[in-house]
């Protein structure tokens, strides 16, 4: 079993960049979701209301700023964040630092409403707890490609039913994950408690939660009905659907695309699959970013 994928996601909600490595800080990837996009009061503006967000890409500068691009924008790039601190409405983030003012004219521009860029100065106020449940209890988030081609198969067996074309293979970009495995059964990862990926240790904290930010196809933008649709029917329970895992780091290092990946399973589901019974009392998501009791990606990754 190896380490296929290494991602890190300059801006919340933003494309995602592949990496052959990337080191691990106690809050998660380096350079992983240390900006976002606020609204005026400070709020996380949410892809699944605004899909759009899905097209920006972001490269860190040398300098310490970003350089931004989006289909039918023009290229912006953006200097180190050097603007006000203000309070955001979110419980893993309590503060940041404005971006430019051209960063915000840019995404009001992109996103039809108006908006802000933010810098995460400090993630080390992104706590991550011992104890299952904690918004960020686990900072990393680990698919695996056995577990996808399983969900494919599901959604071709579906559409099979309903006398459509089966259609093609998801793009694993939905899920919006840290890390991809190769080489494990479909959903083995439910059962791991630990797992060691080349030198780093991780304790698996929760799993993810699926939400409705996973419909939007990245590359287009355009909203479907799946995974949620197969999942529902494959991976419900709770109320909510589920795949993927997260991780919080016991140590830091260096991950690389190829590391040898040993889990630990432990003797029973971990509490989250028990037999469909009680799952850890916070949402997963996919983004562990936003406040609980916003939308469904506000408090996962995306």
């Amino acid at each position: 079993m190896e380490l296929a994928e290494i991602r890190t996601y300059p801006i919340k909600s933003g494309k995602g960049v592949p990496r052959l490595s990337a080191g691990v800080l106690p809050w998660g990837l380096e350079g992983d979701r240390r900006w976002g996009v606020v609204d005026p009061l400070g709020e996380l503006i949410w892809v699944g209301e605004h899909p759009r967000l899905l097209s920006v890409s972001a490269a860190e500068t040398p300098e310490g700023g970003l350089r931004l691009s989006a289909r039918g924008m023009g290229e912006l790039t953006v200097p180190p964040a050097a603007g006000d601190t203000i309070a955001l409405g979110c419980s893993a983030l309590d503060r940041a630092v404005l971006a430019h003012a051209d960063a915000h004219e840019w995404f009001t521009r992109l996103l039809g409403r108006p908006a802000r860029l933010v810098w995460l100065d400090d993630p080390g106020r992104r706590t991550v707890t011992e104890v299952s449940g904690g918004l960020w209890d686990g900072p990393l988030h680990l698919v695996s490609t056995g577990s996808l081609r399983r969900l494919d198969d599901w959604i071709a067996e579906g559409a099979v039913e309903r006398g459509e074309h089966p259609p093609a293979p998801l793009d694993v970009a939905r899920f919006r994950p840290n890390l991809v495995v190769d080489g494990a059964e479909p959903f083995a990862e439910d059962a791991w408690t630990s797992v060691r990926i080349g030198e780093i240790d991780f304790r698996v904290s929760v799993s993810c939660d699926r939400c409705a930010a996973t419909i939007w196809d990245p590359a287009t933008q355009e909203r479907g009905k799946e995974p949620l649709r197969t999942l529902a029917r494959h991976r419900r329970w709770d109320g909510k659907t589920w795949f993927g895992i997260r991780l919080a780091p016991r140590n830091l290092g260096e991950l690389r695309v190829g590391d040898e990946v040993r889990p630990v399973q432990g003797g029973r589901l971990r509490p989250a699959f028990a037999a469909a019974g009680p799952v850890i009392g916070r949402r997963g998501g996919s983004e562990p970013i936003g406040k609980a009791g916003s939308p469904p990606d506000g408090s996962g990754q995306p």
